[in-house]
């Protein structure tokens, strides 16, 4: 019990302080906006992070990164599984919400004109922009100090990434600057532990306000989406899981990987870290037969590039924001852009507990075109669905893992394995 509890503590402490925010703001109900500064703090503390967070983030992961054993291969069997199985979470995730409206949006518009309160007033144009001026635009700037800005998330993105190819490439002689930014990201990693200490009196007045201004309606929106989310996931787990087992290598599979998954599988709820369970996962994945060589890297690159549970939990928060300010999603380019919006909001984020699903979130609220004043509410969805979320994350690793051998050794695979 004091090791749940323990390992739970955030969690637990974050959803008391929403729990109390939402009773203090459904006594209190207008009056209780007097704690909006306070939330608003939280807010500003996450956004100031936000830049430095990405590219340290994504320029470690990448300048770390060393050859493994049957690169070509194993490498390319990866990104194959990892992009099918992350295409399947997303289509899963957009099904479960499609037809359900996670939040009344009769206050859509009054939500809406409050949080762009709180942003600055957005420049506007009539001029005409194709699509690939928009596409341009939206991955590079003109002007380095642009970059700096959390309005061009995806510019930031890409640029860190050809920082940190750079660095990788360098070899040797770029140890320093590796080294360098390894320290500056656990600095900062350890900022976001900081700022975290106050999530919950932050979290816990923004909810308070938000419900004192819109009633309890947005409560009942989170609650539902707490409820299908973990019968999706559960299904998921079950379901998506076995048939995956199943394809790398028949009832063998099944019966290999339902017979070593649950240490995985716990490891993953008590923690609620995907980092902290590949040590557990790689041994789990071992047992299942997997050569050493596939386990040990497909799982650290699953941690970071591969999560079936945050996918699927980022088209929730996409279609909570599109109930929630009356997006109309009428054409099926409406929908590929939100299926695109929720890969791309994982597949290029690194496995920070905290951070890397604060990075993820800014580019859904960037890419989506909704307020930033927005972003507590995401945080807040990520918190209440992190454990089947977590979950997903850790064992569809496990299970790429195995359909990464039984294309990289074959259909035999789990008897080489084992002998």
């Amino acid at each position: 019990m004091k090791k749940f509890l323990s390992n739970y503590k955030s969690t637990i402490i974050l959803l008391v302080a929403i729990i109390v925010g939402a009773i203090v703001g459904i006594i209190f109900q207008e009056k209780a906006t007097i704690l909006s500064p306070l939330g608003d703090l939280f807010l500003n503390l996450l956004l100031v992070i936000i830049v430095p967070l990405i590219f340290l983030t994504i320029t470690t992961s990448i300048a770390k990164m060393k050859t493994p054993k049957r690169l070509g291969k194993i490498m390319v069997t990866i990104i194959c599984v990892f992009l099918c199985t992350s295409i399947i979470a997303v289509l899963v995730g957009f099904a479960s919400t499609y037809f359900i409206k996670l939040v009344n949006p009769e206050d859509g518009e009054q939500i809406r004109a409050s949080l762009e309160e709180t942003t600055d007033e957005e420049e506007s144009s009539d001029d005409e922009v194709t699509i690939l001026d928009r596409t341009v635009s939206l991955l590079t700037v003109n002007d380095f100090q642009k970059l700096l800005s959390k309005e061009n998330i995806m510019a930031l993105l890409v640029a860190s990434i050809i920082f940190g190819l750079a660095v990788n490439m360098t070899g040797e002689k770029a140890k320093p600057v590796t080294d360098f930014l390894i320290a500056a990201n656990e600095v900062i990693n350890n900022v976001v532990k900081i700022i975290m200490y106050y999530a919950p009196i932050g979290l816990g007045c923004y909810f308070a306000a938000l419900v004192g201004s819109f009633g309890a309606t947005i409560v009942v929106g989170y609650l539902k989406t707490f409820v299908i989310y973990t019968i999706v996931a559960v299904a998921f787990y079950f379901i998506i899981y076995t048939l995956y087992a199943f394809i790398a290598a028949g009832k063998k599979g099944i019966t290999a990987f339902w017979k070593n998954v649950v240490p995985s599988t716990l490891t993953a709820l008590a923690t609620c870290s995907s980092a902290a369970s590949i040590p557990v996962n790689v041994e789990c994945t071992k047992k299942m037969g997997v050569p050493d060589d596939i386990a040990e890297t497909t799982i650290p690159l699953g941690t970071s590039f591969h999560k079936d549970g945050s996918i699927i939990g980022s088209v929730f928060k996409i279609m909570f924001l599109v109930c929630l300010f009356g997006t109309s999603l009428a054409t099926a380019g409406d929908v590929f852009g939100v299926l695109g919006v929720a890969l791309l909001a994982n597949l290029l984020i690194t496995a920070v507990p905290i951070g890397g699903g604060t990075i993820s979130e800014m580019l859904i609220i960037t890419m989506m075109g909704y307020p930033v004043a927005a972003l507590p509410i995401l945080t807040i969805i990520a918190t209440i669905i992190d454990p089947p979320a977590t979950m997903l994350n850790v064992v569809g690793d496990t299970v790429s893992s195995m359909m990464v051998a039984r294309v990289v050794d074959g259909k035999e695979w789990i008897d080489k394995g084992k002998k």
